[in-house]
């Protein structure tokens, strides 16, 4: 596979459809800062920070910055490193979810101040 075409599958599966909501085991995080090494510091909205890492397909093709919300997988090996990304939210997901009642409340609080 091309990287070209390679890269429009990863943009695609990052982007999910936005009518598709977080599994049981998945949560929604924001993003507090990168640590670097496609590692991210995140915060849950319970207050809980952990770092979670950047699966190898979405290196060098999707970029997350500070105050990004991201749905996260827990992998159970990790000690310091808790999850791993599986989709980047944008504008219509974060609406989506709010629609379906999935969005952390917490989080609406602090978007509002």
């Amino acid at each position: 596979m091309s990287r070209v075409t390679r890269r429009k599958h990863v943009m695609n599966e990052a982007a999910w459809d936005d009518d598709e909501l977080p599994k049981e085991n998945q949560s929604i995080v924001k993003v507090l800062k990168s640590k670097g090494n496609n590692l991210h510091a995140v915060i849950t909205p319970t207050g809980e920070e952990y770092l979670v890492s950047m699966p190898t397909k979405f290196r060098k093709n999707i970029w997350v910055k500070r105050g990004t919300y991201i749905v996260v997988e827990p992998i159970p090996e990790g000690d310091k490193v808790k999850a791993e990304i599986v989709k980047v939210m944008n504008k219509n997901s974060i609406k989506y979810y709010k629609e379906n009642n999935v969005w952390p409340k917490q989080f609406d609080d602090k978007e509002e101040k």
